[in-house]
């Protein structure tokens, strides 16, 4: 019998052959398995656009981060282009809760805690107060706060949010791969969310 795969699942199936989702090969880039990352690449034509950041910075200084709030999904270039990653992300649950635009990161949470914003509160006076780092945490295991006030790029411990919208304004991803970005991030890393 034949079955057909969601999104997810098609996400989850390229996460567990260790290959990772992988689209065009930043220029110069070697890649060591080049049948892999076609295959990769076949895979996600329906899903993610593949964005040029030429069409939307200036330059790659500290790097660059564009988020496509439509096919959810997180894109980086290093400042050198020896590195670039695709990413299945959350994103914001409506457009009132979505940012778009240029910022920066501004620091780098290895132990991410949560509060809620005033506005989420009023949505929901039922959340709780605070929350520090570990399993309850909405933030996951790392963050990347950007420029603008409660919005950051962030993990989650609830892996069913990653391809949908259910965010309250944030960028969600898979803990693995917050932890990656994180990595290859730093402070002043250019963000654009389209």
């Amino acid at each position: 019998m034949r079955r057909t795969l969601s999104r997810r699942d098609a996400i989850r199936s390229l996460m567990g052959t260790g290959i990772g989702l992988i689209a065009a090969p930043a220029i110069g880039q070697e890649l060591e398995r080049p049948d892999v990352a076609r295959q990769a690449i076949r895979r996600n034509t329906s899903s993610f656009r593949v964005e040029s950041w030429q069409e939307h910075f200036d330059n790659l200084d500290h790097g660059v981060i564009l988020c496509d709030t439509v096919s959810r999904a997180l894109q980086f270039w290093s400042e050198d282009e020896s590195v670039y990653k695709l990413y299945p992300t959350s994103v914001p649950m409506s457009e009132d809760l979505t940012r778009r635009g240029y910022t920066r990161v501004v620091y780098k949470d290895p132990a991410p805690d949560w509060a809620p914003t005033p506005s989420m509160l009023e949505r929901d006076p039922t959340l709780p107060e605070y929350v520090g780092p570990g399993p309850e945490n909405p933030l996951g295991i790392r963050a990347l706060r950007l420029s603008w006030q409660y919005y950051r790029i962030h993990g989650t411990n609830d892996t069913r949010k990653i391809g949908r919208r259910s965010s309250n304004g944030c960028i969600g991803l898979y803990n693995e791969q917050i932890v990656e970005l994180y990595e290859l991030a730093e402070v002043g890393t250019q963000v654009k969310i389209i």
